[in-house]
């Protein structure tokens, strides 16, 4: 295993150690206070926020009859009676999900301090928790308001894409004595590195602080612009001045990622920054340090920042540092001024807003040191020099190098991940030294790009994806990691144009998936590295938006993606306000780049890969997030704000096809699938999926007309896809998903002629019902069952199938077959065959990454293999998490924790392992922090009895499906479970005994024969 924190080599770690889990036990407790799904946040921009909380408690059955919540000025007011801001008064409710504040309009720029108080079952009030807070940002998004009068400021003078990076600093004076508080609002055209007084702005993180990378992130700057506060108040020097600096990097706003957006600019964009940094004084004054044109502010870009990209990395030449420039006192007369970027006048109508989540950052209890480092000499990569060799992973970690002109270096950190490298540095002034970073090692492979063992790079494409730094001679070593680009890696290549020493690299990981609240284990390695690939993935492409790939020059927020994976990632993260953000931006991205202003975008923020063509299961995305986000936080809200947005994409939909009731088509199909499918009816699925998850929405919204209504399409589709895809001729159900055209683009190495009774297609007609019989259903399990078992008869009878050329009990599912597969199995009495093609690893399957070496999800089933090499260069990610999705099943089918459709964000739930036939897979240890609380299902067999540990959250209720041969032998400390106080027993039959539970923790057994 790769990683500590997410496995044991098949131990079973105990769900408690997930982040934010409960409070002690046998204390009862409101814990987990939040304000926009955050924990005392910082800037927050809504009018009336959202509330939440969550209560631990031993107490079988314990729930909340009522609350109140009260918001204060201080925390010495959060007291009966003294709230001097909000009293909701005693609320008669079990909510404890996104409840809205209702008091007096809040004042921007304001910190409040707010508690609740539960009442229990028996109208008892439970222990108070510490007072939480939050701050309110400038409550204003015209970029005027609460801002000041700060401006969009630029270098004055300098080109766009002219060499080095813009440095802005401005000292002023302070004007009332002792400051109380400081509060910086700040964001770029670009991105930027923030400093007071000399310096760095970081922000908390796991008990200490960290460092943000890429802020303010990615947004169609041309309608949404975002802007981060801090509380800067422990920065300030002490002195009779403060001095305001950045750096401006050119970041998604000035590369070619954004090509084709509205704002991009062939010839380059100039950067900007504003700002307004906020001075409280003891006395009561204020004071604002703003971003105006003219000599107040100074700017360079003769300082070390050379150059800076997404796709080709960053130069940083250490001898051009300029000590002290971020300080006070530092003697910037011969610095440019600034002048008033034109953004404004060029997007009048772009809206700057507080980012409504948590910034992407470095994580340091993530970084990765070498375990194994290699030097080449020769000038070609061939001859291993076994003096300077490193191949034992503890002396790797702190390995000392040398390396002369002419050498290489490869570094392996065992990790696929995504981030910067930090390297600490001795040699000459000038020495130039490269940092080439890639996912794979080259071997004698036909694929390979250079000699075996050195660092495998064709799949980046034209992204130059390097890290350069020159030396400026300090004799004490230099340390130095880029800020203003990341790269995806686990190896890196070091060569240098001088003798160096390299005597630390670490690999330090970014993401903006911060809290892990999830776990499952098994104790079957190969599946816990699966387990441990996927959340790499989600680590590395959740950074900012949800990205597709983190290394070459792609790195696009495509939908298609997210929204297949958006379950996994809302269990395995804290990740309600990442994806919310997203859909923020879907939805400009809608109105911009989409068909006739109405269509769902296929990548969002717009970038240089966005069209306007149909594309079902990416356009998709518009609704299938807010469903699930709803789904698994229970909180309506994302719902509403995408109302308008997704009426007007199905709207569209059918103003284009009418009553042919046919989906928009889909130029993706189901994308790298090993079995073609028609595109026609992978849309006309989605039609049918929307249609149902828009009713579902418009239920819970109480838009009963309107849940009606999209009822009554989803109806029209499926009579329409019936009619068109499912054939009876000669007696035997065939389903015709070869009827149409493939997609109109596949990259190499992929099937191109369309075929029948496809896996995705029977996939999806299951999940959906889109048939009229149970015989017809049957027919389809078996036909399912057939195509994935591949017998050799199967293959006998289907000799022009693509499956022909694949193993028994293998996938052929592409991207929107992929999260479909295990879960309908289960669903329909398949269970050992979901786990035989979980276990299977040839090709195409999940472990055959994991065989040949993954620590991440790859976007080909067949990525690479050691008998073949590499796949096609043109489409080739080794970081693409989109496979990942099974682990959604793996949660809800094999640890068995299962949201309740009916009942969103687990205030009742499912208990319902499902046993390995197979017999490989033999304990199971899964945990889910839900809104409610932590849910813990961890299950064993042995010698024929089944062990089950389970809790329920106090507030919510689990239905428990337990498997058995006697319901009788279901029992807990020895009482039959059924007589157990507060659990209902449901009744018995295929080998399961079905329970309610009360909230609680449960030790059970049953007999299994």
């Amino acid at each position: 295993m790769t990683d500590g924190a997410d496995s044991t080599n098949g131990s079973a770690v105990p769900p408690s150690t997930v982040q934010g889990t409960a409070a002690a036990p046998g204390r009862t407790a409101v814990e987990g206070l939040t304000v926009e799904h955050r924990t005392d946040p910082l800037g927050v921009d809504a009018a009336r926020p959202r509330f939440g909380w969550r209560t631990a408690s031993p107490v079988r059955g314990r729930r909340q009859t009522a609350y109140r919540i009260l918001v204060a000025s201080t925390p010495d007011r959060l007291a009966e009676g003294r709230a001097d801001v909000w009293d909701s008064g005693r609320i008669d409710s079990a909510d404890s999900v996104a409840v809205r504040y209702a008091g007096p309009a809040l004042q921007a720029s304001t910190r409040y301090h707010w508690t609740v108080q539960v009442w229990d079952e028996h109208g008892s009030p439970l222990p108070g928790p510490p007072p939480a807070r939050f701050e309110t940002g400038l409550l204003g998004t015209d970029g005027v308001t609460g801002w000041d009068g700060a401006k969009w400021i630029s270098m004055a003078g300098k080109a766009p894409n002219s060499a080095g990076a813009p440095l802005l600093r401005k000292q002023t004076a302070l004007t009332s004595g002792r400051v109380r508080e400081a509060r910086l609002y700040i964001s770029a055209l670009g991105v930027y590195e923030a400093y007071v007084d000399g310096h760095r702005v970081t922000v908390p993180q796991d008990g200490g602080s960290t460092l943000e990378l890429l802020t303010p992130g990615w947004t169609n700057y041309d309608t949404t612009v975002s802007y981060f506060t801090y509380d800067v108040t422990a920065l300030l020097a002490g002195q009779p001045q403060v001095t305001l600096a950045a750096v401006l990097g050119n970041g998604w706003y000035n590369g070619r990622v954004s090509d084709h957006s509205v704002y991009y600019a062939e010839d380059g964009n100039r950067l900007a920054l504003k700002a307004k940094l906020l001075l409280r004084y003891e006395d009561g004054s204020t004071q604002s340090v703003v971003t105006t044109p003219g000599d107040d502010w100074r700017a360079t870009d003769t300082g070390p920042h050379r150059a800076d990209d997404i796709y080709d990395g960053q130069t940083y030449d250490a001898r051009r540092e300029l000590p002290g420039w971020t300080a006070n006192d530092f003697d910037a007369s011969t610095w440019s001024g600034v002048e008033e970027h034109d953004f404004t006048t060029r997007f009048p109508d772009s809206r700057l807003v507080a980012y409504p989540g948590e910034s992407a950052r470095l994580m340091p209890a993530w970084d990765r040191r070498p375990c194994s480092i290699t030097v080449r000499t020769g000038g070609s990569d061939r001859v291993v020099d076994p003096a300077r060799t490193v191949t034992d992973p503890t002396r790797a970690a702190t390995a000392h190098v040398t390396l002369h002109p002419g050498d290489t270096a490869v570094i392996d950190l065992g990790q696929n991940l995504v981030g910067v490298p930090r390297y600490t540095l001795r040699g000459p002034a000038g020495a130039e030294v490269t940092f080439a970073p890639g996912e794979m090692l080259n071997d004698a492979s036909a694929g390979a790009d250079g000699p075996a063992g050195s660092v495998y790079r064709a799949n980046l494409r034209t992204a130059r994806a390097t890290s350069t730094y020159i030396l400026k001679g300090d004799p004490e070593g230099e340390t130095h990691q880029d800020s203003l680009t990341f790269y995806g890696f686990r190896y890196v290549g070091v060569t240098t144009s001088q003798t160096v020493t390299l005597t630390e690299l670490t690999g330090r990981v970014a993401t903006s998936a911060l809290h892990d609240i999830g776990t499952v284990e098994t104790d079957d390695p190969d599946v816990n590295q699966l387990i441990s690939n996927v959340r790499w993935g989600q680590r590395g492409n959740y950074l900012w938006v949800p990205t597709d790939c983190p290394q070459r020059d792609e790195r696009c927020g495509w939908t298609g993606d997210t929204q297949l994976f958006a379950q996994t990632g809302l269990y395995n993260a804290d990740a309600v306000a990442f994806l919310s953000h997203f859909q923020d931006i879907l939805i400009d991205s809608q109105r911009t780049y989409g068909a006739d202003g109405a269509q769902f975008t296929w990548i969002a923020p717009g970038a240089r890969y966005n069209e306007p063509a149909p594309a079902s299961g990416w356009a998709d995305c518009g609704v299938v997030v807010p469903w699930t986000v709803w789904q698994m936080s229970g909180d309506t809200t994302i719902v509403d704000r995408s109302w308008d947005a997704m009426t007007a994409y199905l709207d569209w939909i059918r103003a284009r096809t009418g009553d042919t009731y046919a989906g928009q088509g889909a130029i993706f199909g189901d994308w790298l699938a090993f079995q073609v499918t028609s595109t026609q009816l992978v849309s006309d699925a989605y039609y049918a999926h929307s249609a149902r998850l828009m009713a579902d929405m418009a239920r819970a919204t109480g838009r009963t007309a309107e849940a009606h209504a999209y009822e009554e399409l989803f109806d029209h589709v499926k009579r329409a896809f019936v009619t068109k895809y499912l054939s009876t001729d000669g007696g035997r159900l065939t389903v015709r998903s070869s009827l149409g055209s493939p997609p109109p683009w596949t990259p190499g190495g992929s099937p191109t002629r369309t075929e029948d009774d496809t896996q995705t297609a029977l996939l999806w007609i299951l999940k959906l019902g889109l048939y009229d019989t149970e015989s017809q259903r049957r027919a389809l399990v078996e036909l399912l069952a057939q195509n994935i078992g591949n017998s050799a008869a199967y293959k006998a009878a289907h000799p022009d199938s693509t499956r022909v050329g694949h193993a028994e009990n293998t996938l052929s599912v592409g991207f929107l077959g992929v999260h479909v597969l295990a879960p309908v199995l289960t669903e329909e009495g398949q269970v050992e065959l979901a786990y035989k093609v979980l276990h299977q690893d040839a090709m195409p399957s999940w472990l055959y990454s994991v065989r040949n070496g993954a620590t991440t999800v790859w976007e080909r089933w067949n990525s690479y293999s050691e008998e073949e090499g590499f796949g096609p260069v043109e489409m080739n990610s080794f970081n693409h998490y989109s496979y990942g999705a099974i682990m959604e099943w793996m949660y809800e089918s094999m640890a068995g924790i299962a949201k309740d459709p009916a009942h969103p964000g687990f205030r009742h739930f499912f208990l319902r392992p499902h046993l390995d036939p197979t017999g490989r897979i033999t304990r199971v240890a899964g945990s889910h922090l839900s809104p409610y609380g932590e849910i813990v299902s961890a299950w064993a067999v042995r010698d024929g009895e089944f062990t089950h540990r389970v809790a329920v959250p106090a507030n919510s209720t689990a239905t428990l499906r337990i498997p058995t041969a006697d319901p009788d032998s279901v029992r807990e400390a020895g009482t039959p479970l059924s007589q157990v106080d507060g659990v209902e027993y449901l009744g018995f039959g295929e080998g399961v005994a079905s329970y309610e539970l009360p909230s609680g923790s449960y030790e059970l057994t049953s007999s299994l024969g």
